[in-house]
């Protein structure tokens, strides 16, 4: 059973907040078909990681990590418009390949389980592949990413969920420091391989014809 991964509109999609604060009946995603090959590899990488899987929501692990370009992976999808809001009721998790359920349910039973033995006994039920198929109260029609009342609202990070000036500067200091380490490595590869040219092309010396021809030069030139 693999966490995070679902489907909506029949796009393969990573899930990356379960629930919008103030706003649970939406979440945001990522179209994984639709990233570039670095920041998938990055973003499967750390889903299929203990750590990934650990997490209540992937955007929290994606927050700590950082791609191979020394970009954050969050940021990355956030600055590059990756990352869509769409309602919750049409986003199909897909944890294995027999067993379903609507991420609105899923959260219902999640925010549910701290209360009773019975959630938790329904969520054992779903991870045994006997999946969702209750009835839900019809909501009103509005755009896919906007919210209740609205149909221009752009989708947009939780930022003050996750992303605090304490993070981004320890972040910073990491980079910088990774910068560094490669930056004394890329010189000390500079004089690596200037030693080894020099070893492969030693200066000439000049041989005895040539030192007789540069004295009879000199004498003819007098």
């Amino acid at each position: 059973m693999l966490k995070h991964v679902a489907k909506h509109n029949d796009k393969r999609t990573v899930i990356l907040f379960r629930e919008v604060p103030n706003e649970g009946h939406m979440c945001l995603v990522a179209y994984s078909d639709l990233l570039p090959r670095l920041v998938h590899d990055e973003i499967m990488k750390v889903l299929e990681s203990p750590s990934g899987q650990a997490a209540e929501n992937l955007a929290d692990a994606l927050f700590r990590n950082v791609m191979a370009d020394g970009r954050n992976t969050l940021e990355t999808l956030h600055k590059e418009g990756f990352i869509k809001k769409v309602p919750t009721n049409q986003v199909i998790v897909t944890p294995g390949g027999k067993s379903n359920v609507r991420l609105d349910e899923l959260n219902d039973i999640l925010n549910e389980m701290s209360k009773g033995q019975d959630a938790i006994k329904k969520m054992a039920e779903l991870d045994a592949n006997a999946g969702m198929t209750g009835k839900r109260r019809a909501q009103e029609p509005r755009e896919v990413g906007a919210p209740r009342n609205s149909r221009a609202t752009p989708a947009a990070i939780p930022t003050d969920a996750v992303l605090t000036d304490e993070d981004l500067a320890q972040q910073r200091l990491d980079q910088a420091q990774r910068m560094r380490e490669s930056a004394q490595q890329l010189l000390a590869e500079a004089e690596r391989l200037a030693s080894e040219a020099a070893e492969l092309i030693p200066v000439a010396k000049p041989t005895k014809a040539k030192k007789a021809n540069v004295k009879k030069a000199k004498v003819e030139a007098h």
